[in-house]
């Protein structure tokens, strides 16, 4: 287990180091002059030297990356352009909005999808699985922008039910989480059914399995055969797939930070990108690639720790 742990852990700086190299040569390949775009037509040559020289723009690319790089590994991820305050701090403030509509989204649709995929698996090809088939492919088929949209005007506009926009009063916790429900709803939709489908396919799998039809022999009830000794093994692929889909939401919350108007990292990366401030642009990239990774990495050694067969596989 350890030497699984440690090759897990190479593998995943290995993959935010690339990641991040990536973004640094994506950011520097968008046309146009970055300290012009930034400063305004108005900003005079003096002030957009300065700018350059502040941002190390004039300098090689590898020299640059170099100093991005060594000043990350010190905990140092810049300060703001315009307002020189420090990005570390920015994004502390704006992290635990995202973390939490992550937490929100990807749980409840685990909570509602899990369930569905048992019951499909339970009783295949009946009116019940069916059903739970087109709402499943239904629910991935649509954008979570057009979710956010609709849920807006249905339970917003129309119903009155849920406030527009905003995260709520950040000393009252209950209308924080109030404002919370319809950003969640439309984000996780699409994964109850990612959910449900995988369960589903895996349940069925399980079940053909031996140790299976000798419960049965037994005479257990079939919802102490699926619940206690099939959902043990088909969970698993299910924990890989709520560890990817929590560490893209906390990069795919983007529409509904928009939309409704939240803060988060997805909004200020957004925000920024437009404005060309490019040190908040890769602090907030770095740390959104960073959690994706912790999240998945804790995902495939949960599932190393419940399955040794899976510690060979690396």
């Amino acid at each position: 287990m350890l030497l699984y742990i440690i090759r897990r852990l190479a593998l995943s700086a290995a993959i935010v180091f690339l990641a991040v190299l990536v973004l640094f040569l994506m950011l520097h390949s968008i046309p146009g002059d970055p300290a012009s775009i930034a400063l305004g037509p108005r900003a005079t040559l003096e002030v957009q030297a300065a700018y350059r020289a502040k941002m190390h723009l004039d300098q090689p690319l590898y020299y640059q990356f170099a100093i991005f790089v060594g000043s990350v590994f010190q905990g140092d991820l810049g300060s703001d352009v315009f307002s020189n305050r420090s990005v570390a701090l920015t994004l502390s403030e704006q992290l635990p909005h995202t973390i939490s509509l992550a937490i929100a989204a990807i749980g409840w649709s685990a909570l509602l999808g899990i369930p569905l995929g048992c019951l499909s698996a339970i009783r295949p090809n009946s009116l019940l699985d069916r059903v739970t088939g087109i709402f499943a492919v239904g629910t991935i088929a649509v954008p979570s922008f057009l979710v956010s949209v609709w849920a807006i005007l249905i339970f917003s506009i129309a119903l009155g039910w849920f406030p527009v926009l905003g995260a709520g009063d950040e000393d009252d916790i209950i209308d924080r989480l109030y404002h919370l429900v319809l950003p969640a709803f439309a984000v996780g939709l699409g994964w109850v059914g990612y959910l449900a489908r995988m369960v589903r396919a895996t349940m069925l799998e399980v079940m053909n399995e031996n140790y299976i039809r000798s419960a049965r022999a037994f005479g257990l009830s079939p919802q102490t055969v699926v619940f206690r000794y099939a959902l043990n093994v088909a969970i698993l692929p299910t924990i890989t797939l709520i560890g990817v889909g929590f560490g893209g939401l906390l990069s795919g919350t983007v529409f509904a930070e928009i939309i409704f108007s939240r803060p988060g990292v997805g909004k200020i990366i957004y925000d920024m990108v437009l404005a060309r401030n490019f040190p908040v642009v890769q602090g907030a990239v770095l740390v959104t690639i960073a959690m994706y990774v912790i999240v998945t990495l804790i995902a495939d050694l949960l599932v190393a720790w419940f399955d040794p067969r899976v510690r060979e596989t690396l």
